[in-house]
Order: C-alpha cells, then structure tokens, then sequence
C-alpha cells in the first residue's frame, strides 16, 4: 500500500478560506454560464451581497433559492405586494427592501431584454464576442473591483431600467459566470475553466 498522500490542489486564497467556499470555488466560480436561470440567480445574489460578504450570500443560497422560486425570472416577475412581505419575513434571507424591490424590478428588466436579445446569455457574452476574458493574475491583489468591461455594461444595464448593478456587482457577476477568468494562474482551476466545452461541475 503506498503511503504517498494526495497532493493538496492549489486554489485561490478565498477559494480555500471556508468549507463553504471551497466547493463554490472548485465547481462554479468562473466556469462559462449559458443558462438564464443561473444568470438571474446571480444577478439577486450580488445585488444582495451588496454591503455584505458574499460568504453569508453563499450560506443563504438555499433559502433564496426556494424564497425566489427557483429563481425563474419570469415567476420573479409576476411578485406582487404579498411577495414583498413574504420575503421581508424570511429569516433565510436578506430582509431588506431595496434590495428585494429590487430584484422584481430586474426580473421584469431581464425579461424584456430577452425578448430583445433572445436571452440574457446571448446579451452578456456578446460584449466579449462569445468569449471569455483571460485574465494572468499571480496574486489575489491584482485582482480588480471593477474593469472598462463592467463599467459599459453597467452603464447599459441602469439605461435599460435595471437596478444595483453598479460596476462592481456586475464584474462580481462576469467573474461568477466566466465571462471573465479571474482564478489566480497557480489555480487548478484556471486551466480547467478554459477546457473547450467547459461547464459549472454538477452540485
């Protein structure tokens, strides 16, 4: 029997500072996204991390999860009255209102830039011509808050109506979905999210 143990993957300084993180990190974080569904569920996510960690965002996932409906735009979209309250008194979730206003406003948004764009998808990636930005950082400290990228489409996303989608959410969202490739180059990660046909592992 041999005695070797297995190598310790390397990952990016966050990606290993929680056990909840970790599996975030290794399976989703910056692998391309073609699914609207999970685009949307990005969008609340990160307008709800705003002032907040995106750890306490991670623990509550599940919660959204089931408080948004599967986080279907279209179902996010028909939220009235009722809806607010409901969520305002879910414990799982962020209980604010901006923020949960917020996210039925951009699902109506999202819904009309579908039916212009066809999706969401085809809209986000063709400002990168279908494909991702990658980026060679060596330390997470290169890493920025914002790009020219996030600025343009933010900018675009306020004119077409859409809400909390400053420059720095929608970078956290282009890093999220692999729109950009931001796994540090000593990353496991950041060769395998390059792979032709790569995907978010199954969870």
């Amino acid at each position: 029997m041999s005695d070797k143990k297995p190598v310790e993957k390397t990952r990016c300084p966050w990606g290993q500072s929680h056990p909840v993180q970790m599996p975030y990190h290794d399976a989703e974080w910056g692998a391309p996204v073609h699914d609207d569904v999970r685009h949307f569920e990005f969008l609340v996510l990160e307008a709800a991390q705003a002032g907040l960690s995106w750890l306490t965002i991670l623990k509550k996932r599940d919660a959204y999860r089931a408080a948004y409906r599967g986080f279907d735009p279209a179902r996010v979209a028909r939220f009235a009255a009722r809806d607010v309250e409901r969520l305002l008194g879910d414990a799982g979730i962020v209980r604010n209102r901006a923020k949960i206003a917020s996210s039925i406003n951009n699902a109506k948004r999202f819904r009309e830039l579908q039916k212009e764009k066809g999706s969401f998808d085809a809209y986000l990636w063709s400002w990168t011509a279908g494909k991702p930005v990658v980026n060679h950082w060596k330390a997470q400290s290169e890493v920025p808050p914002r790009t020219e990228l996030s600025d343009a489409i933010s900018r675009d996303l306020k004119e077409r109506g859409f809400t909390f989608v400053g420059s720095t959410i929608i970078y956290s969202h282009l890093q999220a979905v692999g729109v950009v490739n931001d796994h540090l180059v000593s990353c496991f990660r950041w060769k395998e999210v390059q792979r032709p046909g790569a995907r978010r592992r199954a969870r």
